[in-house]
């Protein structure tokens, strides 16, 4: 067995290592055996959430039945966007969530996320520890017999939990007057995202919100928003909204039907909470994949930037460690910490919305705020992650940095979830940028693709 947890979890092809019912049940015995003796309890309580993948009702079992035989007792709530577990473990007073969910990847994909206590993801040095558990197989349950074994419970009030909980974030305020387009992806937030906005008052499009359990982001949601942006413009929409597989991330599109990505999300939050004095130490978090767009954008509002490692949790940690209240991905990963304590793609929905209601003004026009640079992205299948400063294409790399100088950046890394580098070139030239980002992905096929 290898390792298991990469950068958002344990990640994989449902019903293959390692996301077969046999380990799904080790990583229950594992979380049970660890949070059993951090928190000290006879019967912990774990929150267990999925999304509509099909595979969901197969893992979900092996999960719940790992826990209870370790003698922990399990809060199941069904389909249910990966905030809403960490909302739901708080409100339960649970002392974990876990989330099944591959998020935007593919239907034949799935994982798991697990939170603490808090509703934050766990830290990596408990993820080792649950890992260390998982790999070696040295969970024991034959002591755990009669009244000790744990029980399952369903919780049939979790969905009105969470849309009061939502709903409470803008203080429930009255989006009427607005026409929405929303784009459920087929998944977690199919039975939430609707009744939240329609509501508040909101005329409300839905698209993408029956699920069959293989339809998850396929063609639609936050990674496919083309239908949804077609939409708006035919319904003469004031916005649409584009949730990927497990709503942890949002997409917009003005009501011209132009995409607004996160990058713009973030600048125009970030720009009102400064206006409004909320934006505290007047800091936004952003990963390096922001566009240097959005550094001029800021810089002309004299707010600082604080950049990290790709990766919503990166972004959770440094907000949490200089006490931040915005930050987030150019993916629509947007964390409010006022609010959450993850990615939310609802609330960061609903704080768009909010700015847009009380300035009485459109979309495209707060989204003036931020001229992106032309931005080319090209992934590479790989058949193993190394060291690319090792690797022949470096001098590549580093030569495209010398030509683009300050006018423009190179990034390129690997996906912390799939076997994929990422070649990311920004530049005031979409024609020379593409070139320069083939030419580098070419070698790089060469070198270590599939």
């Amino acid at each position: 067995m290898g390792k298991l947890f990469g950068t958002d979890g344990i990640r994989g092809v449902a019903n293959v290592y390692p996301m077969t019912p046999e380990v799904v049940l080790s990583v229950g015995k594992a979380v049970a055996h660890v949070f059993k003796e951090k928190c000290g309890k006879e019967k912990p309580k774990f929150v267990i959430g999925k999304d509509t993948r099909i595979s969901g009702y197969m893992l979900e079992n092996a999960l719940a039945s790992g826990i209870i035989s370790v003698g922990a007792d399990v809060l199941l709530v069904g389909p249910m966007p990966t905030p809403a577990i960490a909302h739901l473990t708080k409100s339960l007073n649970a002392d974990a969530g876990i989330v099944l969910s591959a998020s935007h990847n593919p239907a034949e994909d799935n994982g798991i996320k697990i939170f603490s206590e808090d509703g934050h993801k766990l830290p990596d040095n408990v993820e080792e520890e649950i890992e260390k558990y998982i790999l070696s197989e040295k969970v024991k349950t034959e002591q755990i017999k009669g009244d000790l074994i744990g029980k399952a419970y369903r919780i049939a009030d979790a969905k009105g939990r969470y849309i009061e909980f939502v709903k409470a974030s803008v203080n429930s305020m009255n989006l009427k007057g607005l026409k929405i387009v929303l784009d459920c992806a087929n998944g977690a937030a199919y039975n939430t995202a609707p009744y939240i906005l329609s509501e508040l008052g909101a005329e409300v499009v839905v698209l993408n919100d029956k699920p069959d359990g293989l339809n998850i982001n396929l063609d639609c949601g936050a990674i496919h928003p083309e239908k949804m942006m077609a939409l708006v413009k035919k319904e003469k929409a004031d916005i649409g909204i584009a949730l990927d597989g497990d709503a942890d991330r949002v997409i917009v599109c003005d009501e011209k039907g132009r995409i607004v990505d996160g990058d713009h999300i973030i600048a125009i939050c970030a720009i009102d909470l400064k206006e409004n004095g909320s934006l505290k130490k007047n800091h936004v978090v952003v990963t390096v994949m922001a566009n240097k767009g959005f550094d001029i954008a800021m810089e002309k509002k004299k707010i600082k930037v604080v950049k990290t490692n790709v990766g919503d949790r990166h972004v959770v940690d440094e907000m949490r460690r200089k006490g931040y209240v915005l930050g987030g991905e150019q993916s629509g990963h947007i964390i409010f910490s006022n609010y959450t304590t993850t990615g939310d793609g609802i609330i960061s929905a609903l704080q768009l919305l909010k700015i847009i209601k009380e300035k009485r003004t459109k979309l495209s026009k707060l989204a003036e705020c931020m001229k992106s640079l032309p931005q080319v992205i090209v992934n590479v299948a790989v058949k193993e992650k190394k060291n690319i400063n090792k690797l022949k294409i470096y001098k590549n790399i580093k030569r495209a940095e010398s030509h683009l100088s300050k006018k423009g950046r190179v990034l390129v890394r690997y996906s912390g979830t799939q076997n994929l580098c990422r070649i990311m070139i920004e530049g005031e030239n979409k024609r020379e940028i593409q070139k320069i980002a083939n030419d580098i992905a070419k070698e790089m096929k060469k070198e270590i693709g599939i």
